[in-house]
């Protein structure tokens, strides 16, 4: 095994630990919103995508439940990797749920408005609903997807507002009512196999730590990104 693959469950689970023992607090994007002036002295707001696994989402879904924390989970509903409502997959979703943790849409509006020649704003409204109806929820949050089209779907929200379609935010919202990226140390696994972090909008382009190291320098809010897929017992592959 080689000690440079860092990105194990058993490695995210004591990075997970060390943060409780200093003392942070996790919150769903939810709970930030509704009462972001009300945070706790320090907290991490806690945010799962799930992009290729929902089996590996539910492993991170139990990693939480034992740890007593929540999360925010962001679904896909058209990965040709995976179906939300599998017979399988509908399980993880509702034991999500039960857990006591918020689902959100991983949002693709932009792709599927290109590939089906509909209108994006019908695709967003659809979606929602579609997720609302099945989970018996109501979606308070979307966090735009980065896919392989070339569109960036988050420049949809250039000229919509989240209140439009009854949600409380978009996860990079920079309205005064969310901003959370921009006032946060914003820390994030997406480059699958070392980690990157933003401090209040910032790249700090060479520091490579990870969360389990920067919850050591006492940030007092962090806004931790994690991908359900990048983790793994032994290696990436398996």
């Amino acid at each position: 095994m080689d000690p440079g693959f860092s990105f194990t469950f058993k490695s995210l689970d004591e990075q997970y630990r060390t943060a409780l023992e200093l003392g942070y607090e996790f919150i769903t994007c939810e709970d930030f919103a509704l009462n972001r002036k009300g945070c706790p002295e320090k907290t991490v707001v806690n945010r799962v995508d799930v992009e290729y696994s929902l089996k590996k989402a539910g492993r991170i879904n139990d990693l939480f439940n034992i740890l007593g924390i929540r999360g925010t989970f962001f679904i896909r509903l058209h990965a040709p990797e995976y179906n939300p409502f599998s017979f399988e997959n509908y399980r993880i979703l509702k034991s999500i749920l039960e857990g006591g943790h918020e689902i959100g849409y991983h949002s693709e509006v932009l792709d599927e408005a290109a590939i089906w020649n509909e209108d994006e704003n019908d695709c967003l409204v659809r979606d929602i609903d579609l997720m609302n109806k099945m989970l018996n929820i109501k979606i308070k949050g979307v966090a735009s997807h980065n896919g392989m089209t070339g569109l960036n779907n988050l420049d949809f929200w250039k000229k919509h507002d989240p209140s439009e379609y009854g949600l409380l935010y978009e996860a990079y919202d920079e309205a005064e009512s969310f901003n959370l990226f921009h006032s946060s140390f914003y820390v994030s696994d997406s480059e699958w196999f070392r980690w990157k972090a933003y401090d209040k909008g910032t790249l700090l382009d060479d520091d490579r730590s990870s969360f389990g190291e920067h919850v050591r320098n006492n940030h007092k809010l962090i806004y931790l990104l994690i991908h359900a897929d990048t983790y793994y017992d032994r290696h990436f592959y398996e």
